[in-house]
């Protein structure tokens, strides 16, 4: 169940000819994809793509309409190797996935599609999750695109660009028979917007047509000799083939006045960015109009030498505008200047920071500072742009006030007692090697928790903990993963290692029925019905399958008592070979997606509804904020009373609750005070709901006079 239906939107995809698509990035880019007579297409989720495979999900009845293939592959790896199907047949094909990891999972394949070269277009789009909205190492996929010759583009973000540039993605693929990246950022995926649509197209050779009539060619095959010649055909045909495109269809642009003896040159995404600090800087007026001449690199890689030495003619100075580092694209136009024996001079880290993100302020600083420096005539002597703050004003520094915040579980997860109960078997056995994973369980590291010490990729959290394999230590090593990286990679890199090397350490799959952290899409262990995917197959029983033989399968983690009883269980039996513990429980948002709209349905419609509350009885609570300890879960807060006899504030739960109880578990299974309490709220209540609650007043009020009338007074 993913977090967000696009059933509604998807309708969008039937506009055709000189109708007006309104919608988001997302969307468009799929109409443009069915536009451009696509045959195929797959990928794996992902910020910030993740909803481009949503929509793909909801549209297939669309999609088979045309005759297009749609598959929600297992990894990126296996997505990138679907476009093996261009390679042989005039098909059009496209791929989707979060980079740089994405492109790190997938680079076998796509290093082997580059080398042998395609025939259909072959087209790859990239979610760019670089900067402070990125839940990944910092990287760029450009120097993975430099290494295998694949070419990038980066189209501007508005709708009219990133649509069109679909389009010129297959073609250029075409035209150099080459693969082609196309970059989208976060802002580019989400940009609301309209443009022009056109008809949807029927690909004109089709998946089926190429089952039915099979071709080969053996010099299209990574093999020796062939993989020699592919290297020199790369350089001696397929290169100039795609400059030659790029030129004559004039993918980059120019804006502004080309004589100025200044000028920017910049990655087609930041073009807004750019945009808008040369408007606040009142260099540019509220339509973006500008007589600085910017060159607009669409296509981010190859460079076009003549381009740019065309763009320098008569400037003393350029600006590159290329976020991230290392900077790969100044250093290819310094060198382009060099062999040219061009004055011009070329500026580009120095006012822009080698490394991190180019926000608003980063980027209106770094284009200040080369105007500064190089044409301060051009910057205005009086007045200040709209919106531009006062020169007098500092901004303050929000590092020095606003705490750090971490990502965490959200409230009533089931992932969080698996950690509470690990802390408490670290409490009776010490501590162990703890390998973490890509996912929600990641969030296990910050507090309160503090558990896991590495993680390598996702899947990979046993394959990283594989080196501690020592039968003749005191400890085994504990290792986490989620069902989704289990799938994804974990099977086989994970798993099937541990099983081949005898590995003898403790590995948790921690199931909630979804890739959660992607989006809450299905995956094969899904206990849902999905109407056009395989689902209830049992991570239990696969990884028996290949060979565990020790297997424990715990189908409600907020049992921590049974948690930490088996834990420890794996970590001191004498059983040989890996242990693994399969912890289940749904994704309580995916679960409040699914049941709040049913509950307040059947609210509306005077049905008896229970809802579970749960709370913290005050007078039994000491304050010692032990629960918290072993919980963190934000609805389970401190508040103070107006006792005053009573310093300490208590523990307390907001309303924000969804009644998991875990809470109360940990606090069972510690040993901590028995303060939790459960209630039920009941809506609708009935004739005998209502007779019940009189008799549990009447009864309530009874003992509390009784309880009165034997109390001990001291009066006159």
């Amino acid at each position: 169940m993913a977090e967000r239906s696009f059933a509604k939107e998807v309708q969008k995809l039937r506009l055709g000819a000189g109708e007006t698509f309104r919608g988001e990035g997302i969307l468009a880019i799929t109409k443009a994809l069915l536009e451009n007579g696509v045959g195929y297409v797959g990928g794996y989720q992902g910020a910030p793509i993740s909803h481009l495979m949503d929509v793909l999900a909801d549209g297939q009845e669309i999609l088979e309409e045309l005759g297009v293939h749609f598959e929600a592959n297992a990894s990126e790896a296996a997505a990138a190797a679907t476009l093996a199907a261009s390679v042989h047949y005039p098909i059009r094909g496209a791929v989707t996935f979060k980079g740089p990891v994405g492109v790190n999972v997938a680079s076998d394949a796509l290093a082997n599609l580059s080398s042998g070269g395609v025939t259909g277009g072959a087209l790859v789009i990239v979610g760019e999750d670089y900067g402070e909205g990125s839940s990944i190492m910092q990287e760029r996929s450009h120097a993975f695109a430099m290494k295998s010759q694949l070419w990038v583009l980066d189209p501007r973000p508005n709708l009219p660009s990133i649509t069109t540039a679909v389009g010129q993605g297959f073609e250029l693929s075409e035209a150099s028979n080459t693969p082609v990246m196309m970059m989208l950022r976060i802002r580019g995926c989400h940009v609301y917007g309209s443009f022009t649509a056109k008809d949807n197209v029927r690909p004109p050779f089709s998946v089926r047509d190429a089952m039915e009539n099979p071709s080969r060619d053996s010099e299209r095959i990574v093999l020796p000799p062939y993989s020699y010649v592919h290297e020199k055909e790369k350089i001696d045909k397929r290169l100039p083939a795609a400059i030659d495109y790029i030129r004559k269809n004039k993918l980059n642009e120019f804006f502004g006045d080309t004589d100025a003896t200044v000028g920017i040159v910049l990655q087609g995404g930041m073009y807004n960015s750019v945009v808008r600090s040369l408007q606040r800087l009142g260099l540019a007026d509220i339509y973006g109009d500008t007589k600085v001449p910017l060159y607009v690199l669409n296509v981010t890689y190859p460079l076009i030498d003549a381009e740019f030495l065309e763009f320098c003619e008569g400037k003393n100075a350029v600006l590159v505008v290329e976020e991230g580092q290392p900077d790969h694209i100044e250093q290819a136009f310094g060198a382009m200047l060099h062999k040219a024996g061009a004055k011009t001079k070329l500026v580009g880290k120095g006012p822009f920071p080698m490394a991190g993100e180019y926000t608003g302020a980063v980027m209106m600083d770094g284009i200040r500072a080369f105007f500064e420096a190089h044409a301060p005539e051009w910057l205005p002597s009086q007045g200040r742009a709209p919106n531009a703050p006062p020169p007098s004003q500092i901004a303050q520094d929000l590092s020095t006030v606003v705490p750090i915040r971490p990502p965490g579980f959200c409230t009533g997860c089931p992932e969080r007692p698996v950690f509470a109960a690990t802390k408490l078997v670290e409490q009776e056995l010490g501590p162990h090697h703890i390998a973490s994973d890509i996912g929600c369980h990641l969030f296990s590291i910050n507090q309160p928790f503090e558990i896991g010490g590495t993680t390598m990729g996702f899947g990979l959290g046993p394959a990283s903990a594989a080196a501690f394999n020592d039968k003749k230590s005191k400890r085994r090593t504990i290792s986490f993963l989620g069902d989704g990286g289990f799938w994804h990679n974990g099977l086989t890199s994970s798993f099937g290692n541990a099983v081949f090397n005898k590995n003898d350490n403790v590995i948790v799959v921690v199931d909630n029925y979804y890739s959660a952290a992607t989006g809450g899409q299905d995956v094969l262990s899904s206990r849902a019905d999905n109407k056009s995917k395989s689902t209830k197959h049992p991570i239990a029983k696969a990884v028996k399958g290949i060979g565990v033989e020790w297997v424990r399968q715990i189908d409600r983690t907020y049992d921590v008592g049974k948690l930490r009883d088996t834990l420890k269980e794996a970590l001191t039996t004498t059983a040989q070979g890996p242990k693994v513990i399969v912890a289940s429980s749904e994704c309580m948002l995916n679960r409040q997606r699914r049941e709040r709209p049913a509950m307040n349905k059947a609210i509306k419609e005077g049905r008896r509804v229970l809802k579970p509350r749960f709370g913290v009885d005050e007078d039994i609570c000491t304050g010692d904020h032990a629960c918290m300890r072993l919980s963190g879960c934000p609805s389970l807060s401190v508040k103070t009373l107006d006792d005053p006899l009573r310093d300490d504030p208590v523990a307390s739960i907001d309303q924000s609750c969804v009644g998991c109880g875990n809470c109360g578990e940990v606090a069972d299974a510690a040993v901590l005070c028995p303060s939790f309490y459960q209630a039920e709220v009941v809506h609708n209540p009935t004739a005998k709901d209502r007779w019940a609650e009189r008799l549990r007043r009447t009864v309530t009020r009874w003992l509390q006079r009784r309880r009165e009338t034997s109390r001990l007074c001291f009066g006159e």
